[in-house]
């Protein structure tokens, strides 16, 4: 029989189409709040749930859910309780590895955008209040010559070392924090010589941007807090496009606001889609709604991943990309 897959929400093509041939898909008309979703997972009418990023999959769900696993179209999976997936032997699927260099393209793009002002200077033009070069109009900070302080060092971090390097920034970084770990030399790899280890503290002081790129965990949320802001040079600049409650979004607001440090860019948010209040009217701010991998190539790869992973589930099959693969005899 084919493997039937609760999809909540429509993924790009050709993902879709490969649900379509492998499997009888039903395709929700609206996404469903928890308790709908829930219902719908205990019902036994399906193998496997396509989930977004979106879609809470928590214990109590996780507990009577009768699918054999979750899909998630994502590189994340906070939205996933994942141990207790686990515990009941259903499988969890993500698409890493895909969003790489579209989410470091971000990351280079909010360092550039806070210190150039740019979302001022567009409003400025726009509404005609530009009337000529002037050489104090919208001064900025620099990027080239800067040190870039990052917060982990995967595949993403290393990604936007990669641009920030290529641009004549220093870089710096805690590859865990706020644990640490010795990052060896061979490890290293093309950044031996050119990106130093610092303690976490020592990177949050060094850094004029200091940019998020750590999984949300208990250990990292709220990882940059109001301590963490207090120790930021007044100069400095925030970058997160990693998960939006790594960072105290209220505390933020109130470091933006106060001077404490320079501007931010963001493209996550603590509660998305709602903002902390006051963050949205804060001028040294760049704000994107969480588009770090939204390329046609990106968003196609992470849908074929997803579908493939689905199909693999429905099956009983272990899927290409596992988040729990201990969990794979409780999903035949």
């Amino acid at each position: 029989m084919k493997p039937r897959i609760l999809v909540t929400e429509s993924i790009p093509e050709p993902g879709m189409k490969l649900l379509y041939d492998a499997g009888e898909v039903t395709l929700l008309p609206e996404v469903p709040d928890a308790a709908a979703l829930k219902t719908l997972c205990a019902s036994g009418d399906f193998d496997v749930l396509l989930a977004r990023l979106g879609d809470t999959v928590d214990a109590d769900l996780l507990a009577v859910a009768k699918v054999r696993g979750v899909s998630n179209y994502a590189v994340g999976f906070n939205n996933i309780d994942v141990a207790a997936a686990t515990e009941h032997g259903i499988l969890v699927g993500n698409t890493p590895g895909v969003l790489t260099d579209a989410t470091a393209d971000v990351a280079m793009l909010l360092m550039l955008g806070t210190a150039r002002r740019v979302v001022e200077g567009d409003n400025f033009v726009r509404s005609g209040q530009f009337a000529g070069w002037n050489p104090e109009l919208l001064i900025g900070a620099d990027v080239s010559g800067q040190v870039l302080g990052l917060a982990g060092f995967g595949r993403i971090g290393r990604a936007t070392a990669r641009r920030a390097l290529a641009f004549g920034m220093d870089v710096v970084f805690s590859p865990r924090p706020p644990a640490e770990r010795l990052v060896t030399e061979e490890e290293l790899g093309e950044f031996a010589g050119k990106a130093a280890q610092l303690p976490w503290e020592e990177v949050v002081t060094r850094a004029d941007f200091l940019s998020i790129h750590v999984p949300l965990n208990n250990e990292t949320r709220h990882l940059v807090d109001a301590s963490v802001l207090a120790a930021m040079k007044p100069s400095a600049f925030l970058v997160n496009t990693s998960r939006g409650p790594v960072v105290d979004e209220t505390a933020l607001v109130a470091a933006l606001r106060d001077g404490v440090i320079a501007g931010a860019g963001l493209d996550v948010y603590e509660n998305e889609p709602e903002l902390a209040r006051g963050l949205a009217e804060l001028p040294n701010t760049v704000l994107l709604p969480h588009i770090g991998s939204a390329t046609d190539p990106v968003r196609g790869k992470m849908a074929v991943l997803a579908a493939r992973n689905a199909i693999a589930i429905g099956k009983g099959e272990m899927p290409e990309f596992a988040v729990n693969p201990e969990a794979f005899r409780g999903a035949n």
